[in-house]
């Protein structure tokens, strides 16, 4: 757990406060909380919530799929909810979210100090490059630019060539995205001979993915729009968590003015030393209709107990979201995890797009890279190989991809398979 004394006790008090709105009226958490032996009152403080289970996706998807269509999750009656939304499925079944309007008030709220902390303000125009569907993140994304002032302009409905010239045409400044589909808007740009680089656009925010914060994508992305590239974590089941620092972009603060934040280790459970790579677990104090308390999110993160540069109390992860606990593969003996693989491809400007696997052959397993370039391919086939040989230790095989033929990615990229028949 990080921050200050002070941001504890405010933590404390908001968590006792949260608990005993929601103890009573929340059928989930009563069982669970009665399960524990613990009555609500009995958690005041911060240090209190290690008497608290954990809870993952797992329980809740079971419990809607026990008692459908939303489950016994919800604290109030289903009329005093007002938005509906769901997780995007990219780890297994989708879970209906639902909040009442004080929740929604509270995502605004945590949305606009991620905008504040990339240093948007009311005289911003924001560019939402999302096809919007289910999918919380750009709807209450929506709703913070509104909280800070600054003008929302929606790209759903478009396709990519359509955004593009709508950023160019309606003069947003910040752009807001996936990291990889900020660097496709940049690659038809290039392309179509569109000057984004002579663009109004000073700020790209990123989510959905770790690359923001991984520096050689982050200097791609900052190159190719000639923009302060941002990176913001947070999830559909506990809300827009991560925040920007103006003072370092190696990572992001945790808002710990609507969180308390734990890092556990993935397999034990155990509370780690300050400072040490662990599993992040999240409670929110400002969602009473779907709460989360002390939710697994299956992140990995580096905390950082040192203060930052920029006076902020609240815990600072370096290098943001380093990758899942569930996302690491073995690789003939090595620990191999997706963001490593980019931030090796990222280093190559010639490579326009990639997509890894891991797969066996002659019994032994194997990671294969392809990659479209520019340029000479073998070439640059080779210096990638050479690079992820000498920082991972493995000899991967590189194979050169026609141009345009690997799939591009709006949301969520999905680079890295593993095949293991």
């Amino acid at each position: 757990m990080g921050g200050t004394e002070r941001v504890r006790r405010e933590q404390g008090e908001r968590l006792a406060a949260m608990l005993a709105e929601v103890g009573p009226r929340n059928p989930f958490y009563r069982r669970r909380l009665a399960a524990a032996g613990v009555r609500p009152e009995e958690i005041r403080t911060v240090e209190d919530l290690g008497r608290l289970p954990f809870l993952t996706k797992t329980d809740l998807v079971q419990d809607q799929q026990a008692h459908p269509p939303y489950g016994t999750y919800l604290t109030y009656p289903l009329d005093r909810y007002v938005r509906l939304h769901q997780t995007s499925g990219t780890t297994g079944r989708p879970l209906r979210m639902l909040d009442t309007e004080l929740d929604w008030q509270w995502w605004a709220r945590c949305w606009a100090a991620v905008f504040n902390g990339a240093g948007v303000t009311a005289a911003d125009r924001i560019y939402f490059a999302f096809s919007f569907g289910p999918f919380v993140g750009f709807w209450s994304a929506m709703e913070g630019a509104r909280a800070v002032g600054a003008l929302a302009i929606p790209g759903g409905g478009m396709d990519t060539a359509g955004r593009l010239h709508a950023i160019l045409d309606q003069g947003a400044t910040v752009l807001l995205c996936t990291p990889t589909y900020a660097l496709h808007l940049a690659e038809l740009a290039e392309r179509e001979k569109v000057p984004i680089r002579e663009s109004a656009v000073r700020v790209t925010l990123h989510a959905g993915e770790p690359g923001a914060s991984i520096p050689a994508t982050r200097r791609r992305i900052e190159e190719a729009w000639g923009a302060r590239c941002c990176d913001h974590w947070g999830m559909t089941e506990v809300g827009p968590a991560g925040t920007p620092c103006l003072a370092r972009q190696d990572g992001q603060h945790l808002n710990e003015a609507e969180y308390i934040p734990e890092v556990i280790h993935p397999e034990t459970g155990q509370p780690l030393p300050p400072g040490e790579r662990g599993e992040l677990v999240i409670t929110n104090l400002g969602r009473w209709g779907s709460p989360a308390i002390r939710y697994r999110t299956g992140d990995l993160v580096d905390p950082d107990p040192a203060p930052c540069p920029c006076g902020s109390p609240f815990l600072f992860l370096r290098g943001g979201v380093v990758g899942r606990a569930d996302d690491m593969t073995i690789v003939r003996g090595v620990n191999v995890f997706p963001g490593a693989i980019e931030a090796i491809v990222r280093e190559l400007p010639e490579v326009v797009e990639y997509q890894v696997e891991v797969v066996k052959q002659r019994a032994l397993e194997e990671l294969a890279i392809r990659i479209e370039v520019e340029g000479e391919g073998a070439a640059v086939a080779d210096k990638l190989a050479g690079l992820v040989r000498h920082r991972l230790g493995l000899r991967p095989l590189v194979e050169v991809a026609p141009a345009g033929s690997l799939p591009r990615f709006e949301l969520k990229a999905r680079r890295f398979r593993v095949r293991r028949d």
